[in-house]
C-alpha cells in the first residue's frame, strides 16, 4: 500500500477494508470482559471525550447509553480539565476517552484528572500501546490495523462498532450485528452511483448535511470528510435545528445530504425533505426506499438494520463522495493540506 503513490489509493484502499475491520470485531472477545467489568462498578452516569472523527464517533456513543442503557451521557470539554485545571468530583461516573492514535495530549490528560477524581475510565483506541490506553483503567481495541490515509475511515466505522459491541454486551447481547459486514459488502459495491454523483458536486463551494437521532453523527462526520478532503464549505445541522433559521440558507446552489434512517430518527426527518426539495436544493439521501424516492437523488440503504446500527454503515457512502469528490477537483485526499494524522491539541 504504502509504495503506490496514486492519490485517493490509500483512503481508497481503506474504504474498503471496512467489512474485514468488522469481522475481526465481531470474533473479538473483549467485550465482554469489559462490559462485566464495568457493570460490577454501576456507574450512575456517563462521561465521554474524543476531538475530531472520535468526537462524532462517541456522539454516537452517546445516544447508545441514553437510549440503550438509559443512563445519563455528557460530552466532555478537554479543555476545562487541561486550560482551566478543573477537578470535578467523578465517583460513581463512567469515563470514555475515544481516540484513533490514543496520543493527543489533552485527552490524556482529561482521562488522568477523571481517574483520580474517582471515575471508572475506559480508551477506546486503535493503538493499546498509546499513552491514552496506558492513561485508563480498561481499553478496548478497535483492531482497525494501520491507517495510512490521513483522513479517518476504518477508525472511524471500528470505534463506532466498539461501542455498539460493548453496549450490546451490557445488555446482555442481542447477536443484530453480525450481518454487518456482508451488508457493508452490498453498499460498497455501490461506488459508481456515488462517483457519479461526486461529479454534480464538483464545482460546488458549501454544502449542508442533516440528519436527526443516531444518524446525527454521520451527518457530522460526513461533513468533516469533505471539508478535509475537497475543501469546500460543509455544515451539519441536526434536521430539527435546520428547521429552526439555517433553511434559510438552502437554495439551488447548496445541495443538502441527508441521512434517513429506518427508525424514530429517521421518521423525524420525513418532514423535513420537502422543505429542502420545495427550496429548490439539489438533495442525496441515504437512506431507506421512500426518502431517497422524495429526493433528487440517493443511495438506498439495506433494509432490516437496527437503527442503532445503521451509522455503522450509512457512513460508507460519504467516505466514497469526499474520496471521489476530491480527485475530481485536482485534490488528494490521502494528504490533505495542513494536515497531520496524528493532531496533538493541548
Amino acid at each position: 500500500m504504502t509504495g503506490d503513490h496514486t492519490p485517493a489509493a490509500l483512503i481508497d484502499a481503506e474504504i474498503r477494508e471496512q467489512p474485514a475491520v468488522w469481522r475481526r470485531l465481531l470474533d473479538s472477545d473483549q467485550f465482554a470482559a469489559l462490559a462485566g467489568q464495568i457493570l460490577d462498578r454501576r456507574p450512575r452516569m456517563v462521561l465521554l471525550a474524543a476531538r475530531g472523527s472520535s468526537d462524532h464517533a462517541a456522539l454516537y456513543a452517546k445516544y447508545l447509553l441514553e437510549v440503550i442503557l438509559e443512563l445519563p451521557v455528557g460530552l466532555v470539554s478537554p479543555s476545562t480539565m487541561t486550560a482551566y485545571g478543573a477537578k470535578p468530583d467523578l465517583r460513581d461516573v463512567l469515563f470514555f476517552a475515544i481516540s484513533q492514535s490514543g496520543g493527543s495530549p489533552d485527552l490524556v490528560r482529561s482521562a488522568q484528572v477523571a481517574r483520580s477524581q474517582g471515575a471508572l475510565t475506559v480508551a477506546v483506541t486503535n493503538n493499546p500501546g498509546s499513552a491514552l490506553a496506558e492513561a485508563t483503567e480498561l481499553h478496548a481495541d478497535v483492531l482497525a490495523g494501520r491507517e495510512l490515509a490521513v483522513a479517518a475511515t476504518k477508525t472511524y466505522t471500528a470505534q463506532l462498532l466498539a461501542m455498539y459491541l460493548l453496549v450490546d454486551r451490557m445488555r446482555g447481547g442481542s447477536g443484530a450485528a453480525a450481518a454487518l459486514p456482508d451488508l457493508a459488502d452490498e453498499l460498497l459495491a455501490r461506488e459508481p452511483q456515488v462517483a457519479e454523483q461526486a461529479q454534480r458536486y464538483r464545482f460546488a463551494q458549501r454544502l449542508v448535511t442533516t440528519a436527526r437521532g443516531y444518524s446525527y453523527p454521520t451527518a457530522r462526520e460526513a461533513a468533516l470528510k469533505l471539508m478535509e478532503t475537497s475543501y469546500l464549505s460543509a455544515q451539519a445541522f441536526s434536521g430539527a435545528d435546520l428547521m429552526h433559521g439555517p433553511l434559510a440558507i438552502i437554495d439551488a446552489h447548496v445541495p443538502v445530504l441527508v441521512v434517513v434512517a429506518d427508525g424514530p430518527g429517521g421518521a423525524a426527518m420525513r418532514p423535513v425533505l420537502p422543505r429542502l426539495t420545495g427550496a429548490g436544493a439539489d438533495v442525496f439521501t441515504v437512506g431507506t426506499a421512500d426518502a431517497v424516492a422524495e429526493s433528487t437523488s440517493g443511495i438506498i440503504l439495506p433494509e432490516g438494520v437496527p437503527e442503532e446500527l445503521s451509522p455503522v454503515l450509512e457512513i460508507l457512502p460519504f467516505q466514497q463522495l469526499a474520496r471521489h469528490l476530491a480527485v475530481a477537483r485536482g485534490e488528494n485526499p490521502d494528504a490533505p493540506r495542513g494536515l497531520r494524522k496524528v493532531t496533538e491539541t493541548t
